[in-house]
């Protein structure tokens, strides 16, 4: 992967975030924006800023949501986007830099999809941003059930348990 030379280290980048644990997907992450409530209580929209690195166990663990989620690429090596559509075959999004060479600054994930996100072989760090419309609320993660998961999608059972937690 390509060095970053005027780059922040994944370590600056947390403390200039502020960046703290994200319970049961993993990774680090800080919410930047919600916007007003809407009259049933939801934002009308979120966006958090996220950091994940090539470390053992680092990784945005397989989750769907009930709304299309945006993911920004914003800096660091590219970042392996694993998606499992209902109905449709698996696929790997790629986030980077390079986007003539195919990479992705910017994916919408549709609403229901399975995810799960780690840095791509080779790479150290990736720094990227999620964004939703209606926003984020904890009630609407639905955290990935790895064997459940295989069953219904058996020729991607080994990324399934390499991106699932319990």
């Amino acid at each position: 992967m390509d060095e970053h030379p005027r780059a922040p280290l994944p370590e600056a980048l947390i403390e200039l975030y502020g960046l703290v644990p994200l319970p049961r997907e993993g990774g680090r992450f800080r919410q930047t924006w919600a916007g007003p409530r809407r009259p049933d209580g939801r934002p009308e929209g979120t966006a958090i800023v996220m950091l994940l690195t090539a470390e053992p166990g680092d990784f945005s663990a397989l989750h769907r949501l009930p709304t299309d989620e945006i993911w920004h690429f914003y800096t660091g090596d590219p970042l392996n986007l694993f998606l499992l559509p209902e109905g449709g075959p698996a696929r790997t999004v790629v986030l980077g830099p390079d986007v003539l060479g195919g990479q992705q600054v910017q994916y919408a994930v549709p609403a229901g999809t399975w995810m799960a996100a780690e840095v791509a072989d080779g790479g150290a760090w990736t720094l990227f941003g999620c964004t939703m419309a209606p926003g984020f609320t904890y009630e609407d993660y639905e955290h990935g059930d790895a064997a459940e998961l295989a069953a219904r999608f058996p020729g991607e059972a080994a990324r399934i348990a390499a991106l699932s937690r319990s």
